[in-house]
């Protein structure tokens, strides 16, 4: 079998992603239609999640019918030595509360990891690309992960938390380990936007546990292309499993720090 082709793969991720969009952009800021809680009452999804789910499947069903597929929403489907892994949207609660901080992740992965992966916000229409080969790039321009040194104290850290109070607080005991040690948190509410700032050198590092494949796939793609470290979190008694980002300056000592 012949290896696949990673821009091709890309050039389908992209349409996939761009298909997404209006069924986001159409329904952002309007009253939310068919909200229903998931895992908790406070991990929600709604119509729109549904809607940007199908367009990217009807893109993926129409150029890439033999591969397999992990959507968020409609799970898994089809058998193919190639999967694409999809959030249709990332950020769902931003969208449904108005704040404009969301995304869709699209990512093409084989048996050795990610090939491709496309992480679109378009709200500010920004699409950040990368293949396992090619540079991370933001709207078509080579993108670099920051160049702010080793201090972890100088370093601008994102995370996110769970919806489960008891995971919550235990992620609040890592906070306050790590607020100290660095110059300062953000917590956005989107895993494939903290990645892709970092990637973009916005962030100087990120960390969190309990993110899924979907969520992550192609961001860390990106991440990884730009010059960041990406170490896996391994499940702990209670605490499920993630993933640190930093430069190989602070990528040790940041992972001691948020999986001790």
């Amino acid at each position: 079998m012949s290896e696949p082709d990673e821009h091709e793969l890309l050039a389908v991720a992209r349409e996939a992603a761009r298909a997404a969009a209006p069924e986001l952009t159409s329904r952002f800021g309007h009253a939310a239609h068919g909200v229903h809680a998931k895992s908790t009452p406070t991990d929600l999804a709604s119509d729109a999640d549904v809607a940007a789910e199908s367009a990217i499947r009807e893109v993926l069903g129409r150029l890439r019918p033999g591969d397999a597929i992990l959507g968020e929403e409609g799970g898994a489907t089809g058998e193919g030595e190639l999967r694409w892994l999809f959030d249709p949207l990332d950020g769902t609660i931003n969208f449904l509360f108005g704040i404009p901080a969301f995304a869709v992740s699209v990512a093409c992965e084989d048996a050795s990891g990610a090939l491709a992966g496309v992480v679109l916000d378009p709200i500010r229409d920004e699409c950040f690309e990368a293949t396992r080969s090619g540079p991370a790039t933001l709207n078509g321009e080579p993108i670099n992960a920051s160049g702010r040194g080793n201090r972890l104290e100088l370093a601008m850290v994102a995370t996110g938390f769970g919806y489960h109070s008891a995971v919550r607080a235990r992620q609040a005991e890592v906070v306050a380990r790590v607020l100290p040690r660095v110059r300062d948190i953000r917590r956005v509410g989107a895993a494939a936007l903290d990645l892709t700032w970092s990637a973009c050198a916005r962030y100087d590092a990120y960390y969190e546990r309990g993110v899924h494949a979907w969520d992550v796939a192609a961001g860390a793609l990106i991440a990884s292309r730009a010059g960041l470290e990406i170490r896996d979190l391994p499940v702990r008694d209670a605490d499920p499993a993630g993933l640190v980002v930093a430069p190989a300056g602070l990528i040790e000592e940041l992972f001691a720090l948020v999986s001790g």
